[in-house]
């Protein structure tokens, strides 16, 4: 007498009747994959805002080069800036204004944020950015 095979091997069995391999996601690789997501969507959650800040610190000092005249009006346009901006990251005094030798100014800026991950597990990311500066001005230094 012929037996039919149960309803799970019947699965398992191709067309020609022989026996292939399962293909898919288990529960606990799909848990895991899940808990993968989460967490690397929770970090981009809490470094979008200091990204942001970061872009808006440029575009500050882009605008302070060219509506200030001298130092202390580039430093008072970024406060402006930043106070429009909601830029906590630094101050105007943490710019680094310099006089280029065309007349014009460079404006640049350096600083860290640190983002708390959980309990003791925090993430240091440095900002840096400039402008004004050429690359001949660069390699002269």
């Amino acid at each position: 007498m012929r037996r039919f095979p149960t309803r799970s091997a019947a699965r398992s069995l191709s067309f020609s009747g022989k026996l292939r391999a399962q293909r898919g996601l288990s529960l606990l690789g799909l848990l895991v994959i899940a808990a993968l997501v989460a967490m690397a969507a929770t970090l981009a959650l809490k470094v979008a805002p200091t990204v942001n800040e970061y872009l808006a610190i440029k575009r500050a000092i882009v605008k302070s080069r060219a509506d200030g005249i001298d130092a202390r009006s580039i430093r008072n346009v970024f406060e402006r800036a930043a106070a429009v901006d909601d830029i906590t990251a630094i101050d105007s005094k943490d710019l680094i204004v310099e006089r280029l030798p065309n007349g014009e100014f460079a404006i640049s800026f350096d600083y860290e944020k640190r983002i708390e991950i959980f309990g003791p597990v925090s993430l240091v990311i440095h900002y840096k950015g400039e402008t004004g500066k050429t690359f001949a001005d660069r390699t002269r230094n």
